[in-house]
């Protein structure tokens, strides 16, 4: 089944960017995929069997702003070709610190980087347009992965699982939880030529396989992240490093003590829009 529901979520006033991001992380642990904010509010998309009528109720219950009126509707949408609908309607060319662009097959007009990354999303997470997927790119051309070993948790896209691969990973382990981004990574992946990436279905658990890594990404949410942490802990080898993304500046201390706790040592965070990525020793 390739059908989906759109939620549209419209706000009196207008929504700053908070809201709407906030939002959409409430509703991602809802189980909705993508998401397109705009000035009244915020389109979000779940898979139609997925779909819980109660959910954007909840999510919108759990927002820390006042002043905010809200109202939903929705729409079930027909399976078609996703990739048409991207080009059409949302995902361009990005370039990310002038060393990444990141683009579909379908696009023509490309800039030139030194990392020329394919992604043809359909409908999983991570074109490099969000910032934590961003945050995370950013950090990885600015670190030395020659002959690491890399562990990419939540890999969506496979976005980054790729362009660690590039950047001279020696071993490349990607885990996606739902089958459909898994299949559209595995397409990915060879989209790029590097078949090597081991794509595995699966979660936290798929862990106890796969050979310690240098590093471990996980760009996914707060709850999951804190809830799975030791798992990525014992996933990583001792003077490894672990980057985390997909929350808030205000969830900063509660990844952090969680981390702490599991003997983990926080280097630095960076920030965009209020999301960020820390990075930890281990």
């Amino acid at each position: 089944m390739n059908d989906y529901i759109k939620v549209r979520v419209d706000f009196q006033p207008a929504p700053t960017a908070d809201v709407t991001d906030l939002l959409a992380a409430f509703l991602a642990d809802e189980g909705f995929e993508s998401f397109e904010p705009d000035a009244s509010g915020l389109n979000a998309y779940v898979k139609a069997e997925l779909f819980d009528a109660e959910s954007p109720s909840r999510a919108i219950s759990m927002l820390p702003f006042d002043g905010y009126t809200a109202s939903v509707a929705t729409e079930h949408i027909e399976g078609r070709d996703w990739n048409a609908e991207w080009e059409r309607n949302y995902f361009k060319p990005i370039v990310i610190a002038d060393k990444a662009v990141i683009h579909a097959s379908f696009h023509t007009d490309v800039p030139t980087a030194p990392y020329d990354i394919v992604i043809d999303p359909k409908m999983a997470f991570g074109t490099g347009h969000h910032s934590t997927t961003s945050l995370i790119v950013s950090r990885l051309l600015d670190m030395n992965l020659e002959g690491r070993s890399v562990i990419d948790m939540g890999t969506g896209t496979g976005i980054l699982a790729i362009l660690a691969a590039m950047r001279g990973a020696s071993r490349v382990d990607a885990i996606e939880i739902d089958e459909a981004a898994w299949l559209n990574a595995c397409d990915n992946v060879r989209l790029n030529g590097h078949d090597e990436i081991n794509v595995i279905l699966g979660d936290a658990s798929a862990l106890d396989g796969v050979c310690p890594a240098d590093l471990l990404l996980a760009n996914i949410n707060r709850n999951i992240i804190t809830g799975d942490m030791a798992e990525y802990v014992k996933a990583v080898k001792k003077g490894g490093q672990l980057i985390f993304s997909g929350f808030y500046v205000q969830d900063i201390p509660v990844v952090r003590a969680c981390a702490e706790r599991l003997g983990l040592t926080f280097v630095d965070y960076n920030e965009n829009l209020n999301w960020v990525s820390l990075l930890f020793n281990a």
